[in-house]
């Protein structure tokens, strides 16, 4: 749309230019007192519009400036009325604009949000509830598109007419056409208009105004360069009132031949003939700005500026736009000199920790200079929080302009708790995750020990799904572990209650997002009452989901495990943020927010290709094709404004570039700004390098010191009389973890949420086999109904365990029992499962043990078997007595102490050890093996004595005298619950002597 506002004479044209290595706030405040120092009460009267919020603060503050440096009467400054007219959830346009027209309001954005995902999931095919809501956010972006440039949506249905359409854009187009002939009707239903033609009306409005009456002082557009049709119809209103004025922000008013080629080479979009132009370029939106208005370069005159502390060096900022200058225009670019580059430095860091740390640096040495502002400008919020949580270190806050994230604020965190634990079926993890947060019953010690029992109880293999069984699991250990039966009841009736509204929509397989919020409200106030409601975070929760819970039923119904990316979502876009907390010269800024801001010292920060410029998202709705035939703007119209927003940033005084050269995804690739940069400036830019080195050596310098292995050496009287047969291979092979189990007293935990182990697969196997022999009646149909019991009803929770290791464990319990049997018929008169002993060991040491079975004969010879699911000790490791434990066990049989059932087993000769594993494959259902047999077979009566033997000297070596336990003496038998006390990372690739 063409808005001309030519009848007026050129030279008299109130059109303004602030150049780009002006300070813009500053120079405009400059100006405007300027132009109203004749009449103090005439800038009192003024209008002036802004881009948005973050540019009328920009602008108050130069004001303030202004006033410490002018001589100003009383004192005093009545300030004009400053208004965004790109923020249109802000009140101030629509009442300077709307007065008593009747203007109908915008469609709620979370009510159209969801209304459009809903017409969205209509598409064939079937989408997750995430992917429902990107594909209705993105037509969203394609109506917002096609209403600012005032498109009518029904040019859809000739925009593909003559084009070579892929069948999917063609079937996409075709339903995007159906979509939008049924969305008005569907907003119509709701009440409101779209945000982009009640902008259109309220400027349409604010014309009309001043067309019957004009205002009585100064209306200044200021900054704002957005080249839209109703943008355009602003513009020619002020340019045409009696006291109008238009100010751009950094037009490229380059002179000569190489600023003409540079002009010159920047093409605009032509709808007509499917031209998308240059939408990439920084100055692109300037030119279609002007050409929009019916007007040449020509017509911009400068704004008059004295100059200002805040100014840049004019040469700069023309190298800059000349290192940004389209393709054919580069050749006719002049070389900059050395001296424009001058305090513009660059700083490439390894990583993105330390480059956050390098602008830490570069922060707190700005603030270190009286009086100095410093502004970091980044569009990557993470490498934000983390320069803010470095300075933090120093006692420097920093308000940071994007704010936080509600998701990792503490009430959003909890609703994101609680929503992944209604998915996981509140499994262990999620559940804690939620009773061990913050806000949950803060203060509460008793709700609190409560926790860490809950915690202990669901340890282990994960118990099944649901609250109930859950609650199960925690009342099972109080009631083993001795503790408050009913004290724990309570506390978990309380529990269970405020989660039971989410734990009834994983029970019904389906929910809705108004059902969600529903459960989520009850559930944070019955955990966390007042605390999850309160301050700015929790405010800004409960916002959003009231919203939601009103407007959520039209987005439909989701599966419950699909909740938590969905509530992520929803989240997203939400940030709290608490101004005015922060150092008074420092601040971190997004590039939008620092648009028309200047510091003494700009850090531009993550210049990097997809952050700075960031990656255009595809358009999944109109094929790039159709844009152009429509008159829209390419996806990379978002690059040209970074790359607008990097030179009006670079233009500062002084400034400092940093990249990472990779993050956490990966190696990164430097911006193509960077680029452009360096191939202009060449040797000319200056570099960091100290900032870089000084990042490196603040969290250590120091070359590390390797430490030898711990050798702790305890006094007699901490060291323990009694051991067990297990314990005696642990000596042998990593005495360190001995020491930590029995002095200093300590037990891994089992983890959260695991599977079905291995250990849980032995016990289940020793637990059947125990049954059947105590039963006496050895009959495969008794053990087939044992193995019913005791395994299937343990793995119908378990898919891992019913699928893959119930049926190999079935068929190596059949194995074992036909072993069994056929060892009866051998002569094999007495079977024992599970006995218990122990025997004396020189100085008083109690060595006990359990043995899995002792088998004997009618003469009494004593045969003693342990079951093995996993891989038995080889052959040779038994034999020399570094695998004790079997031969300690016959020991006890031969000896008469072991017991079963309360009742003294009687001793005899000892004659073998097997160990049968049970493997359960097709290849073998299980094997016996007899480590003392062989072609060179060990007498067992003899083995026996010498394990007893060696069983004495370490007890001796260890317990009877002050030796110290070391860790790792044999690595490949030792096993690793205590290697992270024993550094055994640190030292373990080290001969020992050198460690």
């Amino acid at each position: 749309m063409l808005v001309r506002v030519t009848d007026l004479p050129s030279r008299l044209l109130p059109l303004f230019n602030i150049p780009l290595h002006v300070a813009f706030a500053d120079a405009l405040a400059e100006g405007l007192l300027a132009r109203t120092a004749a009449d103090p009460l005439l800038l009192a009267r003024s209008l002036v519009l802004l881009p948005n919020r973050r540019a009328v603060t920009a602008v108050t503050e130069a004001f303030v400036r202004q006033l410490g440096t002018r001589q100003v009467e009383g004192g005093g400054l009545l300030l004009p009325r400053l208004v965004p007219v790109g923020d249109l959830d802000d009140a101030g346009f629509d009442r300077l604009a709307a007065g008593d027209a009747p203007i109908q309001p915008a469609v709620p954005p979370l009510l159209r949000r969801f209304e459009l995902a809903r017409l969205a999931a209509k598409l064939p095919g079937d989408r997750g509830a995430v992917e429902r809501l990107r594909l209705g956010d993105a037509l969203g972006e394609v109506l917002d598109a096609l209403l600012a440039e005032e498109i009518d949506p029904e040019a859809l249905r000739s925009a593909a007419d003559g084009q070579d359409l892929a069948d999917h854009w063609q079937k996409t187009l075709a339903f995007l056409e159906l979509v939008i002939a049924v969305w008005p009707q569907a907003r119509a239903g709701h009440g409101g208009i779209e945000g982009a033609t009640r902008l259109s009306q309220l400027i349409d409005a604010l014309i009309a105004r001043w067309g019957m009456a004009a205002p009585s002082g100064l209306v200044v557009a200021a900054g704002i360069a957005n080249p839209t049709p109703a943008i355009l119809r602003l513009l020619g209103a002020v340019l045409r009132l009696r006291q109008g004025l238009v100010v751009l922000p950094g037009l490229d008013d380059g002179e000569g031949a190489a600023g003409q080629a540079r002009w010159d080479g920047i093409r605009l979009a032509d709808a007509d003939l499917g031209q998308r132009g240059d939408p990439g370029h920084p100055q692109w939106a300037l030119k279609t700005l002007l050409a929009g208005l019916g007007l040449t370069r020509a017509d911009v005159q400068r704004w008059a500026h004295d100059g200002g502390a805040l100014d840049g060096p004019p040469g700069r900022a023309a190298a800059l736009v000349a290192a940004l200058a389209p393709a054919v225009a580069a050749q006719a670019q002049p070389v900059p000199e050395a001296q424009v580059f001058d305090h513009v430095a660059l700083a490439e860091c390894a990583t993105a920790a330390e480059e956050a740390q390098v602008v830490a640096l570069a922060l707190r040495e700005a603030v270190e200079q009286p009086g100095q502002r410093a502004a970091l400008i980044t569009p990557d919020p993470d490498l934000a929080r983390r320069v803010a949580a470095h300075c933090q270190r120093w006692g420097i806050a920093i308000d940071s302009s994007a704010g936080t994230p509600l998701g990792l604020m503490p009430p959003g965190a909890l609703a994101q708790d609680l929503v992944a634990a209604m998915a996981e079926a509140f499994a262990p993890t999620r559940l804690l995750a939620v009773l061990k947060h913050s806000l949950i019953r803060r203060g509460d010690r008793d709700f609190a020990a409560a926790v860490l029992t809950a915690d202990l109880a669901l340890r282990g293999v994960r118990p099944p799904p649901g609250l109930e069984a859950a609650g199960e699991a925690i009342l099972n250990f109080v009631d083993e572990t001795r503790g408050d039966h009913d004290a724990m009841a309570a506390w978990w009736e309380d529990v269970a209650a405020a989660l039971a509204p989410l734990e009834a929509l994983r029970e019904a397989g389906q929910a809705d997002l108004a059902g969600l919020m529903a459960g989520l409200r009850l559930a944070i106030t019955a955990l966390a009452g007042d605390d999850g409601w309160s301050g700015p975070d929790g405010r800004q929760l409960a916002a959003l989901i009231a919203a939601v819970e009103d407007h959520g039923a039209l987005f439909g119904a989701f599966r419950p495990d699909e909740a938590p990316a969905l509530l992520s979502a929803l989240m997203r876009g939400s940030t709290v943020r608490v101004p005015g907390q922060g150092h008074p010269r420092l601040s971190i800024l997004g590039p939008v927010e620092a648009q028309l801001t200047r510091a003494d010292v700009v850090i531009l920060a993550g210049l990097n290709e997809g952050s700075w410029p960031g990656q255009p998202a595809p358009d999944p709705w109109l094929a790039p094709v159709i844009r152009a035939r429509l008159g829209l703007p390419g996806t990379a119209r978002a690059q040209g404004l970074a790359a607008q927003d990097f030179l009006r940033a670079a233009a500062a005084p002084r400034v400092l570039i940093t990249r990472a050269r990779r993050d956490a995804s990966g190696p990164r690739l430097p911006s193509r700004l960077w680029l452009r940069l360096q191939a202009h400036g060449g040797p000319h830019l200056h570099r960091r390098d100290d900032l870089v080195a000084l990042a490196r050596a603040l969290d250590g310098a120091a070359a590390p010191r390797p430490q030898p292995p711990p050798r702790p050496n305890p006094p007699l009287k901490l060291r323990p009389r009694k051991l067990s047969i297990t314990e005696i291979d642990t000596l042998i092979a990593d005495p360190f973890a001995f020491h930590a189990k029995h002095i200093l007293k300590l037990r891994p935990l089992d983890p959260l949420d695991q599977d079905p182990t291995a250990a849980m697969r032995g016990t289940l196997v020793h637990d059947v086999l125990e049954r059947w022999i105590d039963d006496n009646n050895f009959s495969l149909t008794r053990l087939d109904q044992i193995i019913t019991a005791e395994l299937e009803s343990e793995a119908k929770h378990f898919p891992l365990l019913a699928a893959a290791w119930v049926p190999r464990m079935r068929a190596a319990l059949h194995w074992a029992g036909v072993k069994i049997l056929d060892r009866e018929q051998a002569g094999w008169k007495q079977l024992v499962a599970e006995a218990r002993g122990e025997i004396m060991l020189p100085g008083g040491i109690t060595l006990t043990g359990r043995v899995d079975r002792v088998d004997r004969t009618e003469s009494d010879e004593l045969l003693v078997i342990d079951y093995k699911t996993g891989k038995p000790p080889a052959k040779a490791r038994v034999r020399s007595l570094q695998a004790n434990q079997l031969a300690l066990g016959l020991a006890m049989a031969a000896a008469g102490t072991l017991v079963k059932n309360g009742e003294l087993l009687p001793g005899g000769t000892p004659i073998a050890i097997e160990y049968w594993q049970l493997q359960g494959s097709r290849a073998a259902a299980g094997t016996v093996h007899t480590p003392l047999n062989g072609k060179d077979p060990i007498d067992a009566a003899a083995h026996v004595a010498a394990a007893v033997a060696r069983a004495g000297e370490l007890a001796a070596h260890y317990l009877l005298s002050e030796n110290p336990f070391e860790p790792k003496l044999r690595p490949e038998w030792a096993w690793g619950d205590y290697d992270h006390l024993a550094r055994v990372p640190e030292w373990i690739s080290r001969p020992r002597s050198a460690a």
